[in-house]
């Protein structure tokens, strides 16, 4: 069923949510090796970096359920694989110095395939979010976050006081924050950092 046309990710991923193992199928077959890519960089070690590969895949069939409100199956199977791959490090180095070092390899080398992809994933999923606001708080966030504006700043330039700028920024950070976490499996400051790389 299905091996005749070729199904979106979207549709994948709902599938995937109802424990479809087809959809499973599909979704490792898309996304396996750049996940595996992903993961190497990481851990250097091709044996440690297909153990955790699998162990990612296997965290996404085994929490299906959670998929249902996901909007981008990339993005989250690459934040999936960053988070897990960390942890993981973290429990067998038992060293912060060594985690240090591998963190700073990481982030020096911003300008990869895949950084460009989250980066692009981030963005359309900053813009999707947006877009369930009100334009005023949309107005504010694009102004303060996106152009470097103080609150100040974009109270003069819109004519209202900085308490209402605040009031706007605190409610859409907290619908993001909520959408991140939910959507992406990722705190709101990893999201921005990464976005803003």
């Amino acid at each position: 069923m299905g091996a005749y046309r070729t199904f979106s990710d979207q549709e994948l991923t709902s599938r995937l949510a109802e424990s479809d193992e087809y959809a499973f199928a599909e979704i490792y077959k898309r996304y396996k090796p750049r996940i595996y890519l992903l993961i190497k960089k990481f851990v250097i070690s091709s044996q440690m970096a297909e153990d955790l590969t699998q162990e990612v895949f296997v965290k996404i069939w085994e929490g299906g359920s959670r998929l249902t409100e996901v909007q981008s199956i990339k993005a989250y199977l690459l934040a999936t694989a960053r988070n897990h791959t960390l942890n993981s490090l973290k429990k067998a180095l038992r060293s912060e110095e060594a985690m240090g070092v591998i963190i700073n390899a990481y982030v020096d080398d911003r300008r990869t395939t895949e950084e460009t992809i989250v980066s692009r994933e981030y963005s359309e999923f900053l813009e999707r979010t947006l877009a369930g606001i009100p334009a005023r708080s949309r107005e504010i966030f694009k102004l303060c976050r996106e152009q470097g504006k103080t609150y100040e700043e974009a109270a003069v330039i819109l004519g209202i006081s900085r308490n209402a700028i605040k009031n706007h920024m605190v409610a859409t950070m907290k619908v993001l924050s909520s959408a991140v976490q939910q959507d992406l499996g990722i705190s709101l400051s990893i999201f921005l950092v990464t976005l803003l790389k």
